[in-house]
């Protein structure tokens, strides 16, 4: 199997290179924003002409939730129009499409597990544009997975986990946000799922939730960080009324994941298991 990976620099990009690298996958090709740039279908389809794979996992995404909210035409350029033109190349030659996509398209207002047939209500542009990219692949493409995650962090790239080591060393105290609610996901453990549904050969197509197991707030994803690097800064929770942002973030935002499991056989990692496993790495880097 031929696949190939849009958004290749980003953080799953990044993780995807290093999980198909463990396990030895030659047939996986990581093309530079050059040579893959989502905006511009005929690079796109002169891609893949030319690599000719059976899958393409599409990384690719405007994620600056709060910038988006005053730039509104280019977050949907990249997250509704680009994902259109991917699953109109992807159809046009013949590949199934892999697309990462967001909690955020729930309003996240009620206490209870959301599940795929939940009614996506987004509050802010960054979750409706991705909503919005969502319904234009399924309009064009049959064939893909959409995988709904959430609070992604990892190694790579810039993200809440390597933000908290940094102004842990940088300051003294630090506030964060304690009413807000969700489930951490170590992109590792994204990246993998991702290949072991390509190589399951299950074509059950449609949208899926994957993140890490359990529930957390940031306040306490935070305190998990500190605690697990050691780190002593006194941390103060902080409310979201005290805490104004651009955008308007989901109070409750945990997903179901019984579908992806039952699906394709997938076992999920706990959060905080897999949060200690990239805090070592991270420590690991910096010692080095």
């Amino acid at each position: 199997m031929k696949i190939v990976v849009l958004g290749a620099s980003g953080q799953l990009g990044s993780c995807l290179k290093k999980v198909s690298t463990e396990r030895n996958l030659t047939d996986i090709s990581f093309p530079s924003e050059e040579f893959a740039n989502i905006l511009d279908k005929d690079l796109l389809d002169q891609l893949l002409a030319t690599e000719k794979p059976q899958f393409v996992i599409n990384c690719a995404a405007y994620t600056a939730v709060d910038k988006a909210e005053d730039d509104v035409d280019t977050c949907r350029k990249v997250n509704r129009d680009g994902a259109a033109y991917i699953a109109e190349v992807c159809r046009k030659h013949g590949a199934a499409l892999v697309h990462v996509s967001t909690d955020f398209v729930f309003k996240g207002n009620v206490p209870k597990l959301l599940s795929e047939t939940d009614p996506a209500e987004p509050e802010n542009i960054y979750g409706l544009t991705k909503l919005e990219g969502e319904a234009a692949i399924a309009a064009i493409l049959p064939e893909h997975y959409t995988i709904r995650t959430s609070w992604l962090y990892s190694e790579f790239g810039n993200n809440f986990v390597k933000t908290m080591l940094r102004l842990g060393r940088e300051r003294e105290q630090l506030g964060v946000i304690v009413d807000q609610v969700g489930s951490p996901t170590y992109a590792i453990d994204l990246a993998t799922t991702i290949l072991d549904i390509i190589e399951s050969g299950n074509t059950s197509y449609g949208i899926y939730h994957y993140s890490n197991e359990g529930v957390t707030s940031w306040y306490d994803f935070a305190k998990a960080v500190f605690d697990l690097s050691e780190t002593s800064v006194k941390l103060n929770p902080v409310k979201t009324s005290e805490y104004v942002t651009r955008a308007v973030r989901p109070a409750y935002s945990v997903m179901d994941k019984s579908k992806i499991k039952s699906t394709f056989g997938i076992s999920i990692p706990y959060w905080r298991d897999s949060l200690s496993i990239c805090v070592d790495r991270l420590i690991n880097e910096t010692a080095s």
